[in-house]
């Protein structure tokens, strides 16, 4: 039987690594985005394959309501919902608006919990939810206060789904990364030049001295969408060591 995912956030870094992913193994996947750019290059990338690419605002319960119609009609039950999307800014804790605290909370926890309310009874009984989460989740770095707290918030509301999704046999889990080379490498509104920055410090700070790749972290998810049976209400990092606290020899 042909596998039916979701992955919202699917059209680059690790979203698109995942869709890839799932497409390899024979899927049939529904990916989402909200950048036309992304979204067109993301239909040119996946051309001829089982996969269906629909413009979607994580922050917009219409559209989270519509994404809900489309996945009913056009596959029907889904064995995985992958909820990627997420956006991040780094911004010291003095600086931060009323804005853009509402917009990060708009999209990376209140977004991703109704996506999840809305197509859970889409997804097939022992079946699988995997959120995106960060190893900023547990907070304690004075630029991502904020987005901190949305992830740390995901994670938690996570288990509680979790839960309330035993009798059904469908598994909730979350993926935390951490320094990963993605073209916005976590933090859309950086300039280039910040960005090698960011980078550099990333693989300075990670005990494997290196980013991660998208890739990686879509073997994780896979993991945890299907392999990990005995597995449910858990957060599996994927950071090169980083939360660990060990340190080269």
């Amino acid at each position: 039987m042909t596998r039916k995912a979701v992955v919202t956030g699917g059209t680059h870094g690790i979203g698109l690594a995942t869709v890839k992913a799932l497409l390899d193994g024979g899927a049939e996947v529904l990916l989402t985005g909200r950048d036309e750019r992304n979204l067109e290059k993301a239909r040119g990338e996946l051309t001829g394959r089982s996969a269906h690419v629909l413009r979607s605002d994580a922050a917009s319960l219409a559209d989270i309501d519509a994404l809900g119609n489309e996945v009913g009609q056009r596959l029907g039950q889904i064995d995985l919902l992958f909820v990627n999307v997420g956006i991040s800014m780094l911004e010291p804790f003095d600086q931060v608006t009323e804005a853009s605290y509402d917009r990060s909370f708009a999209v990376n926890t209140k977004g991703a919990f109704f996506t999840a309310q809305r197509l859970a009874p889409l997804v097939r009984d022992g079946g699988a939810i995997v959120f995106t989460s960060s190893i900023a989740d547990e907070g304690g770095e004075s630029t991502m206060t904020v987005y901190g707290g949305t992830k740390a918030a995901l994670v938690s509301m996570a288990k509680g789904m979790a839960g309330a999704l035993l009798a059904r046999d469908i598994r909730v889990n979350v993926v935390s990364p951490g320094f990963i080379d993605t073209p916005t490498m976590g933090a859309a509104d950086l300039s280039e030049a910040d960005r090698q920055a960011f980078r550099v410090i990333g693989d300075e700070m990670t005990p494997m001295k290196r980013h991660g790749t998208a890739e990686e972290v879509a073997a994780a998810v896979l993991y945890l969408a299907f392999d990990a049976t005995y597995t449910t209400g858990s957060r599996l990092v994927v950071d090169g060591g980083l939360g660990t606290g060990i340190t080269r020899a």
